[in-house]
């Protein structure tokens, strides 16, 4: 069996993904048409021709005017569901999905309208596709604190469909340590905590994400590789890393894949996994991004698996649900 055709069957969990960049042009115009939302693109080629961007701001900016789209909570339904659907095509077997509600309450959309879509998509890919679930409420960090404190607030009457808290958009200029009473608001709540560190901010901005937001999980934290220290201190904790190559490549977070650091990540004993981040906006969802990989930098096949056992012992699941996720890799894997 070729590693490709490994990868294709191997049983994974996707631990970095923003749902709403998961937005495909095809449905972009499909919700535009459906809400008569004005985009400022006449084709599905447009769309696409506008996604070579170099940098985070300018992905962003394309990411938040696509949002523009979403309105109703049959279009949170409907952009879950189809992620879900290519995500289950590529063996993931669990998600956890990040959403910005500030992207959408900023412009009038109720918080209880996205949540219930994305709720209702979620319960679809669980009964249609068996793909299992968990929900990451996101803050934005070029807004304030006390933003991202009232957003906290109004989430509470749904807290028993979020699973944890995390930190995106851009991150230069806007460390870890502005949201540090947040995040220690929603620690005393119980949700977990994760946040982007160590992308385009250097390895302090990862040392903040532990130390001041006490996280549970590490979103990218590439950089963490410039900083010897910290590296140890990751390896001994066992801290998980949700590595994202296409999105690096992208973003130009890495110059070319072949000088990507999972490889030297793996050898010091980090928790590092595989995920598509941005999928619709940066060429490839989880199987792409494995494969790809793995060809830039020579993966082995007890790489790949090892990336797969990682993405499920990282994951928010009850200690049951983990242990029968990582018995499907190791039974794939022995076949």
């Amino acid at each position: 069996m070729t590693l490709d055709a490994y990868i294709a069957d191997l049983p994974k969990a996707e631990l970095h993904l923003h749902i709403e960049g998961s937005l495909e042009p095809e449905l972009m115009f499909a919700l535009a048409r459906r809400n008569r939302v004005a985009i400022p693109f006449d084709s599905v080629e447009a769309v696409r021709a506008a996604y070579d961007f170099s940098n985070l701001q300018d992905f962003l900016d394309i990411y938040y005017a696509g949002a523009e789209v979403l309105q109703t909570e049959q279009d949170f339904h409907d952009l879950a569901l189809a992620y879900f659907r290519r995500a289950a095509a590529d063996r993931v077997r669990h998600a956890e999905i990040f959403f910005d509600p500030q992207t959408h309450t900023d412009r009038g959309i109720p918080f209880q309208v996205v949540i219930e879509g994305l709720s209702s998509g979620m319960a679809a890919a669980r009964s249609e596709l068996d793909v299992s679930s968990q929900l990451i409420l996101c803050f934005l960090r070029h807004l304030d604190e006390d933003a991202a404190l009232a957003t906290l607030k109004t989430a509470e009457p749904w807290l028993d469909r979020i699973a944890g808290v995390g930190l995106d958009s851009s991150e230069v200029g806007h460390p870890p340590s502005k949201f540090q009473r947040v995040f220690d608001r929603a620690g005393a709540m119980g949700l977990k905590r994760v946040a982007h560190a160590g992308e385009e901010g250097p390895p302090a901005y990862v040392w903040e994400a532990l130390d001041l937001l006490k996280i549970d999980r590490m979103d990218h934290g590439n950089r963490s590789m410039e900083d010897e220290a910290l590296i140890q201190r990751l390896a001994a904790s066992g801290m998980t890393l949700t590595v994202c190559p296409l999105s690096n490549l992208k973003l130009c977070v890495v110059d070319d894949l072949a000088n990507h650091p999972v490889p030297e990540m793996l050898r010091r004993g980090l928790h590092v996994t595989l995920n598509s981040d941005d999928p619709a906006y940066f060429g490839g969802y989880v199987n792409d991004n494995y494969r790809a990989l793995a060809a830039a930098v020579g993966l082995t096949r007890e790489q790949v698996t090892q990336l797969a056992r990682n993405s499920f012992e990282g994951a928010f699941l009850n200690p049951a649900d983990k242990a029968a996720r990582l018995a499907e890799v190791d039974a794939y894997a022995a076949r």
